[in-house]
């Protein structure tokens, strides 16, 4: 079949896309920045990858007409604005008017279990894109699940973050509320068992779990799992925005994401038995235990494939990001080290491309932590986003609070752009240059756009650290795993 395929990007996209190629699928990757979109030579013969915006429906004339089938799987978790509401629904009006005049058979939208009657707004927003690609000449199949659990998943990782960090946890009453956890390896099988299947056309499914909990047992559950006692004392007085901000805090996600998963918590997300899908697609999914079993097998293994932080942090319209792969000449502020070294220049790639996450910064880790937190005060992402492999990087990847644009191994070239809080723009770039004696020097350079006297004061209340950091960053970098250190020379141009 020929198939559109849409949120290509997103941590359920990015799953699906390899199963539908394995099954003999042509795909189209319906994406905003194609450059930020990175395909494995395995995958590149049968997909073709598609520009366009949902919101901006003059973008999506280009696309092909003769379809079979499209999944829909744009949601944003991360608006939480008087404007995310309405941004869904009519990205979801212009997808079905393009819909309406192709040849499709069919569209699949992966949704939330909405059964309460006073919804959040985020499951009201997911009903509301269901009535409206209902409503449009494509048959609809409509799949909804509660928490998803995988490696990388957001629900996941917060689970974690919060059993991992907290013996004693005091939390709001929503933790009583009740879900119907589901495998990420279960929503895959279901994603594609619906595919071209007569009897989906035109009906909603709830999917779900056998286990139905809550969301104190699934906490005291991943506790069990990991080995570790924990203490759960649920308080009446947390408002959901305090509730936001003790999430926010102790854990690696957004303030958007915590404000809307808190919100959401506080409706129960069980399956409709008059809504399930056994009878039609047979299958018997994972515990819950199960499920968190296999998620930490991946995380070991590094077999991490999407995480929830692959999607830009800006939201429901995110910057062109890509439009900085290449730093500005003109308007910088600069730090620029340069170290020469004679050991193998593939193992300083390597400790360059192990940056961030575990790993660290190389140098007064302590102070990146600082500054992290920081910017998790005022609304950013914080450092504790980490990076979906310890060793590989790929363009688009999160590392921390940066986005990787250029990740190119062959050239020696790694990119990072800030996505952190600040009065301007910044970016850390590294590159592995070879000498004309045999020997190789690794140059470091960190810059930024200042936004106004702001942005100026910004960057030279920080030069004493940059002296710091920067310097010392580079050598470890060079000697990180050489026991014996090689003689080098270091320079540092003025900016």
């Amino acid at each position: 079949m020929n198939i559109l395929l849409t949120g290509a990007n997103g941590y359920i996209g990015q799953r699906l896309l390899p199963l539908l190629v394995a099954a003999g699928h042509h795909v189209v990757c319906l994406v905003r920045d194609p450059r930020r979109f990175e395909l494995s030579d395995s995958l590149r013969a049968s997909v073709t990858v598609a520009e366009g915006d949902l919101l901006k429906p003059e973008t999506l004339a280009a696309l092909p007409l003769e379809i079979d089938a499209a999944y829909y799987l744009v949601h944003s978790m991360s608006g939480h604005d008087k404007d995310f509401f309405r941004l869904e629904q009519q990205s979801a009006l212009n997808f079905r008017a393009y819909l309406d005049r192709t040849s499709a058979r069919q569209v699949v939208y992966l949704s939330g279990i909405a059964n309460d009657r006073a919804l959040s707004v985020h499951l009201r927003s997911r009903k509301g894109v269901e009535k409206i690609l209902g409503k449009g000449r494509v048959p609809l199949t409509v799949l909804r699940a509660s928490i998803i659990i995988g490696s990388g998943s957001a629900s996941f990782e917060i689970i974690r973050d919060l059993v991992e960090k907290l013996p004693v946890m005091i939390t709001p009453r929503w933790l009583n509320s009740r879900c119907q956890p589901i495998g990420i390896r279960d929503v895959m099988h279901y994603l594609m068992a619906v595919l071209d299947n007569d009897a989906c056309r035109g009906r909603s499914f709830d999917i779900g779990g056998p286990d139905v909990l809550t969301y104190r047992q699934m906490l005291l559950e991943l506790a069990a799992a990991r080995g570790y006692r924990r203490y759960i004392v649920t308080v009446p007085v947390l408002t959901p925005r305090l509730s936001s901000w003790w999430l926010f805090l102790v854990t690696r996600t957004t303030f958007s994401l915590a404000q809307s998963l808190v919100e959401s918590l506080r409706n129960d997300t069980v399956a409709n038995p008059k809504r399930s899908i056994a009878a039609v697609v047979p299958h018997t999914c994972m515990s819950y235990r199960q499920a968190v079993d296999l998620a930490f097998q991946r995380i070991e293994q590094n077999e991490v494939v999407s995480s929830w932080s692959d999607a830009l942090s800006s939201g429901v319209m995110p910057r062109n990001y890509m439009d900085h792969i290449r730093i500005p000449q003109y308007g910088l502020l600069q730090d620029r080290q340069t170290l020469r070294f004679t050991r193998d220049p593939q193992q300083v790639l390597q400790n360059v491309w192990s940056i961030g996450g575990e790993r660290g910064w190389y140098k007064v880790d302590w102070l990146w932590r600082i500054r992290g937190l920081m910017d998790k005060m005022v609304g950013g992402v914080g450092l504790r986003r980490g990076r979906r492999s310890p060793t590989d990087l790929r363009a688009g990847d999160p590392l921390d609070f940066w986005r990787v644009l250029v990740a190119d191994r062959a050239q020696g070239r790694l990119l990072l752009y800030a996505e952190m809080k600040l009065p301007g723009e910044a970016w850390l770039q590294f590159r592995v240059l070879p000498n004309d004696d045999g020997s190789h020097t690794l140059e470091q350079l960190a810059a930024f756009r200042p936004r106004g006297l702001a942005g100026r004061l910004y960057w030279y209340s920080l030069v004493p650290f940059h002296f710091i950091i920067f310097k010392g960053m580079i050598e470890n970098i060079v000697h990180y795993g050489d026991s014996v250190p090689l003689p080098a020379v270091a320079a540092k141009q003025p900016a």
